[in-house]
This record gives C-alpha cells, sequence and structure tokens, in this order.
C-alpha cells in the first residue's frame, strides 16, 4: 500500500463524499489504481501483475553474492507458506518462528483462552494437552519445508492478556445473556471467568510488564506444553527420516537465573518427550537479547545459552525509552528532521546507544563460549546499513521478512566486500 504525503491538486467534499482534481469528479466507492512508485492515480482498476522474485537470472546473481557473502540469510515466518517462500528466495534458515501467531488462530484462541481462566493447574494442563495437538501439526509442517536447515522456534512472547477479548466486549455480551434471562448460564459464567482474568491480567504497560520468559516462569506448564509440541513434532519426523535441526528460543530474558532454570526446565522435557521414540533428540536452547541488562550480563547468561538473537525492535524500545507504536505517529519524523536522530531507529540501527550494547553482548557471550552462535531477527535484520553494522561486529546471520530476503543477500555481500558499512 502506498503513503500518500501529499496533493495540493485534490479538493476533498466531506458532505457528498467525494474528491475532485481538475475535471475529475471521483465519487465515494469508485476504484481508482495508485501507482506508489510514480504517484500517478489511474481512473478504474488498472490491469496488474504479480511481482516475481523467482526470476532465473535474479536467482544466478544472488548466488553469486553468496560466495561473498560471510552472513547467512535467514527468515522471520510463522507459517509453513511463509517458510516454504522463505526457502525459495534462498533463505539459509528460519531465525524467528512466533509460536503466539499460531495461537490466534480460531481454534487454538478458544484452547489458550481456558489456559488462561482455568484456576487449577490442572485445568490448565487438560487445556495445554489439546494445545499440543494442535501446535504440533503447524510445527511438523515447517520443519518438513525446511528439512535439514535450521528452525529457531521461540516460545510464547506477548502478556497473557492479548488473547483475551476487550472487557468492553465482553460486558456487552454479559448485559445482553442477563437482558435475556440467561445470566445463570454456562455461557454467562465462562463470560464472567473471562472478565475476572482480563481484570486481572490489565497492566498499564503491557510491554514490560508480565510477558516472555516472565509468563514461562511462573506458569511452568505453558512453556513445557509447548516444548512439548515442538519435541514430539521433531521425533515424528526424524523417525521418518527428515532431517530436523530445531532450537528453542526463550524470550524477554534479562538474568542469569532465568535462563539456568527454563533451560533445565526445557531439557527435562525434550528428554521425556524423546525418551519414548527411542532417541536422544538434540535441540540447541537460546535466547534473545531485547533487554539493555541481558546486553550486560551477557557473559553470565551465555553459560547457559547455545545462541543469541538479537530482538532489535524490543532492544531499541527499551534503550531509547521510546514506545514505537506511539512515536511513529507523533514525534519520530520529526526527530529525523531536526537531526536528533540521524535515522529512525526502528529501520535502522542506532549504532552508538544499541549498537554499544549488541557489541558488548558478543564480546561478553564469546568471552564465555567462543562457539556462541549470534544472530538477529529483529526488523533491523533486512535493512543494508544495519546488516553492514552486523557484519562488522561479527554476527552469523541476520534474519528478516520474507519479501526482504534478496535485498538482505545482496546487502550481506557487500558488507563483506566493504561496499557497505
Amino acid at each position: 500500500m502506498p503513503c500518500i504525503v501529499g496533493c495540493e491538486a485534490i479538493s476533498i467534499d466531506m458532505i457528498d463524499e467525494r474528491f475532485t482534481v481538475g475535471e475529475h469528479i471521483v465519487n465515494k466507492d469508485t476504484v481508482i489504481t495508485i501507482d506508489g512508485t510514480s504517484g500517478n492515480i489511474y481512473l478504474g482498476e488498472a490491469p496488474l501483475i504479480e511481482p516475481s522474485l523467482h526470476e532465473k537470472y535474479l536467482h544466478e546473481f544472488l548466488k553469486m553474492a553468496d560466495k561473498f557473502a560471510r552472513l547467512q540469510v535467514w527468515a522471520n515466518s510463522d507459517t509453513p507458506e511463509e517458510a516454504r517462500q522463505a526457502r525459495e528466495l534462498g533463505a539459509k534458515g528460519i531465525g524467528l518462528c512466533r509460536t503466539e501467531h499460531m495461537f490466534r488462530e480460531a481454534d487454538c484462541l478458544l484452547i489458550m483462552q481456558q489456559v488462561i481462566i482455568a484456576e487449577r493447574k490442572e485445568d490448565r494442563v487438560d487445556a495445554l494437552d489439546k494445545l499440543v495437538k494442535l501446535q504440533k501439526g503447524d510445527f511438523m509442517e515447517i520443519f518438513k519445508v525446511m528439512s535439514g536447515l535450521p528452525v529457531i522456534v521461540r516460545l510464547l512472547d506477548p502478556p497473557l492478556n492479548e488473547f483475551l477479548p476487550k472487557e468492553h466486549e465482553v460486558t456487552k455480551k454479559l448485559d445482553l445473556l442477563r437482558a435475556e434471562g440467561k445470566g445463570e448460564s454456562d455461557e454467562a459464567k465462562k463470560l464472567e471467568l473471562l472478565l475476572k482474568r482480563a481484570e486481572a491480567l490489565k497492566e498499564s504497560n503491557p510491554m514490560l510488564g508480565f510477558r516472555g520468559c516472565r509468563v514461562g516462569v511462573l506458569y511452568p506448564e505453558i512453556y513445557e506444553a509447548q516444548v512439548k509440541a515442538i519435541s514430539e513434532a521433531a521425533c515424528e519426523l526424524v523417525k521418518q527420516g527428515i532431517d530436523v535441526n530445531v532450537k528453542i528460543m526463550v524470550p524477554l530474558v534479562a538474568t542469569g537465573q532465568e535462563m539456568c532454570m527454563l533451560r533445565a526446565n526445557i531439557e527435562k522435557v525434550v528428554a521425556e518427550t524423546a525418551g519414548p521414540f527411542g532417541m536422544n533428540l538434540h535441540c540447541k536452547i537460546g535466547t534473545m537479547i531485547e533487554l539493555p541488562r541481558a546486553a550486560i550480563v551477557a557473559d553470565e547468561i551465555a553459560e547457559y545459552a547455545d545462541f543469541f538473537s538479537f530482538g532489535t525492535n524490543d532492544l531499541t524500545q527499551t534503550t531509547l525509552g521510546v514506545s514505537r507504536d506511539d512515536a511513529e505517529g507523533r514525534f519520530l519524523a520529526a526527530y529525523v528532521q531536526l537531526g536528533i536522530f540521524m535515522d529512525d531507529p526502528f529501520r535502522t540501527i542506532d549504532r552508538k546507544g544499541v549498537g554499544t550494547l549488541m557489541k558488548i553482548a558478543v564480546e561478553g557471550g564469546r568471552g564465555v563460549k567462543k562457539d556462541l552462535e549470534l544472530g538477529i531477527c529483529g526488523e533491523h535484520g533486512g535493512d543494508p546499513s544495519s546488516i553492514a553494522f552486523c557484519n562488522s561486529v561479527g554476527l552469523d546471520y541476520v534474519s528478516c521478512s520474507s519479501m526482504r530476503i534478496p535485498v538482505a543477500r545482496l546487502s550481506a555481500a557487500h558488507a563483506s566486500l566493504g561496499l557497505l558499512n
């Protein structure tokens, strides 16, 4: 979708719901076509073709670029379809598979809500068992598509209240049921539980609240269920002769103690799950570095991690004290115009701030483990300037959205050749 940043020739009539440009009057619901490259606007629906990134010569060119690149390019993919597209575009692995996106499917969402409103651990575990079966199928498809290549699966990251309906929606439904004389029905009781949990989980700043590994520490059964689904999917595919290379990532770690505790639990579940299959499932366990403290105590965290992946979206927010959602619509563009920020820090890595923390984490982590695998999975992973910085500090790979893979591959080659800094 192109961005309209200015059009002096247009006159908008809000009452009659139409606009005028020169002699042309365009009424509500009239189809127009906007060329986002030239800025031209055409009346009617222009014939279009899908852009192709699968041209033979482009693939040959990018293969040549790969020979010069030191950094590998991986993809952020949450579904089998995204994984398939990433592989076709030359991704050498999946650097971020966000499990919470699977929970937003209708069936999974209802089960996740049962998990959240459960007042007893036994009820939570029962609901989680259903979730394991659904998630296992998704993991199997992704692992099959990426056979032979690494897949990093991130355990649940968002706060639990993200999976609950809005309070006003629940209240409205409850009021309607009560008005119909159904205030004591099972549906009404479930809505009351949802409302109670939504109120209990409400936070002033969810991004800095009860999310990420904090949920895994206090409700270990949630992470255990996810690890079980990952492990069962991997074991079943290995039995079929498919080469599975799965890694598990713990989000929002800030202390070595968190990583130590969660790693022990993950290893226990992996071993218990793989045992009945008669195999020893090798699964690397690492974390996302997305908090300033995590970068500063990276040596402590590295004792219990096989890899670090820099989550630079949140690392930028927590380093600058800036909420991306709020800043982008209010003051961020003005800060770039005024030269306070040289670039939008959510598009290009802030090298002096965020970049310095990344360097500290690289030195601290590799000071403990020379072979510690290092990557980046924030949005910066597809930005040429950020890729050059990642290359300079010694990361092993960058992970980005599928459509940015071609540019990332070329940028990785340019960075190695000194054509990008």
